[in-house]
């Protein structure tokens, strides 16, 4: 391989790992703009790698025929072992965050970006040029379709007075988990008057197709609860 298309490959892998990884960067992921650099050049080299190998296999079978038995050439098993093993990285990247998981999509990113480095290293230049568009449009245009359309679920807060705390709290709980709403988070008022019944503060996220109005109304007509106010 001429020092050229080496040099070439190198710097394919450092404009696409961060034209990706400014996206990531931007918006203030685990893994951003070097990160991305840095895994599809890893791949681009182990790629060039194998490349290497084979060149050199050839080499030395034109010069030793007698030995060609010997050797074999298993061109995808490092691209495969990069794969598998960018892994470590992703899993980094994925954050457990009140019964929420976030991550997932730079988790998702950093492999194919690890997988177009490996095409990038081997001198797949079309493949690299339509994929590397496709995770760009992906991951800057799709969000605002996915939020809009796909996203399943609303962040709902509801501040609920009630008059006997434990009872209540089970009771409301309950109710959710029938409804199939998730409760993020809950907040217990630590300046309660009791004569004036107890607060708490819900943090929810409500599947679409419940109403925001059923909700108050539900839990309105219980005998424990005095008010719900949406926040």
């Amino acid at each position: 391989m001429k020092t050229c298309e080496v040099i070439l490959r190198l710097i394919t892998a450092i404009f696409v790992g961060g034209a990706i990884g400014y996206e990531r960067e931007y918006k203030n992921m685990p893994a951003g703009f070097r990160t991305h650099i840095l895994v599809c050049l890893g791949a681009c080299v182990i790629s060039m790698i194998q490349l290497y190998d084979i060149q050199n296999i050839e080499q030395i079978i034109i010069a030793h025929p007698d030995l060609a038995p010997s050797f074999k050439a298993d061109v995808g098993r490092l691209g495969a072992q990069v794969i598998s093993g960018i892994g470590f990285l992703g899993a980094g990247t994925i954050i457990q965050d009140k019964g929420s998981v976030k991550g997932l999509t730079t988790a998702a990113s950093l492999w194919v970006v690890a997988c177009i480095g490996l095409a990038i290293g081997l001198g797949y230049y079309s493949l690299v040029i339509f994929s590397t568009i496709a995770v760009v449009i992906s991951l800057v245009t799709l969000k605002k379709f996915e939020t809009r359309f796909v996203d399943k679920m609303n962040t709902v807060k509801l501040e609920i007075t009630y008059l006997e705390k434990k009872e209540t709290v089970h009771m409301v709980t309950d109710y959710f988990e029938e409804k199939n709403i998730k409760v993020k988070n809950i907040e217990f008022s630590m300046e309660d008057d009791v004569s004036q019944g107890y607060k708490s503060m819900y943090t929810l996220l409500v599947p679409r197709y419940i109403k925001l109005n059923d909700i108050l109304k539900d839990l309105g007509e219980k005998s424990q609860i005095i008010k719900v106010n949406i926040v």
